[in-house]
Order: structure tokens, then sequence, then C-alpha cells
């Protein structure tokens, strides 16, 4: 199963595809995202459509992104919620199951410990997916993502069959967020 993690942000915007076979977890694409455009919904508009062109390229099977968080700052939370919901829209328009972790739960499914620092979460990401080097911080805190997710279907035994062609047997109709969270670990 090819998992597509998105970290997301209005001005950067992280992204990474994780392979899940058995239990070997393995990179498949990652990046940042920079938006481009002098107002928020120009900028909007570029995540969008890099967002289309990663989903094209990397063709995952499921999608997964950091739950909505309390922020102090209210306007910082606004505008993320934009960028999450852009990031939402996308992966719904083509069709991929979505799930939403809270970052707790994402530390814990990488590191063992909800508290962890980033140079952790990035040293683990590095570690469990056996890169040469930890990737930037935005994609690894997708790829994170990613992981948490591959780790909690896993477990729930959620994982697709393969076809011969090594894809994903069917793709899950997306569903609505509704505000919760979809794939959480029971």
């Amino acid at each position: 199963m090819r998992i597509l993690g998105i970290d997301p942000g209005s001005n950067a915007t992280g992204y990474g595809v994780v392979c899940v076979e058995g239990s070997s977890l393995r990179r498949l694409g990652g990046g940042t995202i920079r938006t481009r455009g002098e107002t928020l919904g120009a900028r909007l508009a570029h995540l969008q459509r890099e967002l289309e062109r990663v989903i094209a390229e990397l063709a995952p099977d499921a999608a997964a992104l950091e739950s909505v968080f309390s922020a102090r700052n209210v306007r910082s939370a606004l505008v993320l919620g934009h960028a999450r919901g852009v990031a939402l829209a996308a992966c719904a328009f083509a069709g991929l199951e979505t799930g939403e972790y809270a970052p707790a739960q994402v530390k814990v499914a990488v590191t063992g410990y909800g508290r962890a620092e980033k140079l952790q979460v990035m040293r683990m990401v590095q570690r469990l997916l056996g890169l040469t080097e930890p990737p930037k911080t935005d994609e690894a805190d997708a790829l994170a993502i990613a992981v948490c997710h591959g780790l909690s279907r896993r477990s729930a035994g959620r994982v697709p069959a393969r076809s011969s062609d090594g894809r994903s047997a069917g793709r899950v109709p997306a569903r609505s967020s509704g505000g919760s969270s979809l794939e959480s670990p029971r």
C-alpha cells in the first residue's frame, strides 16, 4: 500500500509517500511544496495544483494528515485550516481514503514517545525508512504521518490486498472527516 503523508501549511507543505509491504516500510518520494502568490487564495490555489501533481505522479492508495490542533495564534490556526482543507479536498477529489492523526499519535507511532522532539522524529523516520540521512523537517513530518497511518492500518488489519502489478486491488472511497479523526487507532 502506498500512503501519502501531508504536513500542510500555507507557505510550506511537506509531503511524502511510504510503501507498506508486510513489515517493511520504504520511501517512494517526498519533498516540500513552497507556495507562491501574493494572496492567500493564490497560495492555496498553487498548493492544490501541486498536491494534484504529486498525487498523479506518486499514485498513492491512501492519504493521511495531521489533525487540527489548538494554536495560540488564531490567525495562524485559521490559515493552517485553509491549507488542511485544500489538502483534504485534493485527496478526496483523487478518491483517496484519508486518515487524520493528532501530533502525539504520530510521535508515538514513530518514536514510541508522544512528546518527542523534531530531531528525534526526523532520525526515526530515517531509520524506519532506511534513508542515508534524515529528510528535511517538512518532508520528515509528512513521512512520519504516512508511517503512522501505515502502522495503524496494519495493526487494525485493514491493508488491502495487492494486485499482480503491486498496486492496491481497489481504492476505498473517500469519506468526509466531519471534524473527527477517521483512522485513529482504537
